[in-house]
């Protein structure tokens, strides 16, 4: 059974009306309409953008995710005007179409590779919300970093430092991100930013299973994978939630967690402990 996203924690969106031309008339004797200048336009949450991109095209239904109808709305709004999406698809579901919308979109701007991914990024957001929208809760993946010989990104590398902080046991990584091609077992998971393996070498079951308990809290989709799900030793694969560098197969991972699932090819059940889910944004906010 699908189970829903169960930690929206995200604001409602602010939609301003504009200023009644009977009103200019009752102050100023004129019967002008708003211009555009005083009318506000209305807000697209990113945070809440970015993620339904990820949990919508994996769901068996069009159910939309919580709290993010009116902002994908705008953006597929904003994507049939330049003709990229059909109307039937502008509905507030930011499914396969939108994606595929929204990555030929990225490379209309001259995007490319993961770019041009399909996932809302600050740039590209903001450019295509020009005269239509606003942009909130803006995120992204920030600089390349180094972390135990391998590289991720800035968000990432915070992420794991809070949650080697929470759990109280350092984390070394077996696989990093940005790493196209580098492990084939992986199926492209990692060919982006927000993925990471962790070694699991002296830690008990309970301790295993602690780790990804602490990394599901500060916003990963995280679980202990054991050589009988696939051709790679004990580890813990952890992608990081609304990370706009992810790979495509990266973002379904997130999808099917947050659709209680195991993040494998067999969409199997989850295996993990169930918390509720977070992003790492939210999970700062809420310290």
């Amino acid at each position: 059974m699908r189970r829903p996203w169960s930690a929206v924690g995200l604001a409602a969106l602010c939609v301003a009306v504009g200023v009644p031309a009977h009103s200019w008339a009752a102050t100023t004797g004129s019967t002008a309409q708003p211009t555009a200048s005083t009318v506000a336009r209305p807000v697209v949450d990113m945070e809440v953008t970015v993620l339904a991109a990820q949990i919508d095209p994996r769901r068996a239904d069009h159910t939309l995710t919580p709290g993010a109808k009116n902002s994908v709305l705008a953006v597929e709004q904003a994507l049939q005007a330049r003709s990229l999406l059909n109307a039937q698809w502008v509905d507030g579901y930011f499914g396969t179409e939108t994606v595929s919308a929204y990555a030929a979109y990225q490379r209309s701007l001259g995007y490319t590779g993961l770019a041009a991914n399909g996932l809302p990024g600050t740039t590209s957001l903001t450019r295509l919300g020009q005269n239509r929208f606003t942009v909130g809760n803006a995120i992204g993946p920030g600089a390349k970093v180094q972390r135990d010989g391998y590289v991720v990104d800035a968000r990432t590398q915070a992420m794991l430092a809070e949650a080697q902080r929470l759990s109280g046991h350092t984390l070394v990584l077996t696989q990093g991100s940005y790493n196209p091609g580098g492990d084939p077992t992986s199926a492209g998971t990692h060919d982006g930013g927000g993925v990471v393996d962790i070694a699991v070498t002296g830690m008990t079951a309970a301790r295993r299973t602690a780790v990804v308990r602490t990394l599901r809290q500060v916003g990963f989709a995280a679980w202990t994978r054991d050589p009988s799900q696939g051709d790679w030793p004990w580890h813990i694969h952890a992608t990081a939630i609304n990370d706009t560098d992810l790979s495509s197969q990266a973002q379904h991972q997130v999808g099917d967690y947050c659709l209680g699932l195991n993040g494998l090819a067999n969409r199997g059940p989850d295996d993990g402990p169930r918390i509720p889910i977070t992003t790492w944004e939210q999970y700062q906010r809420a310290l």
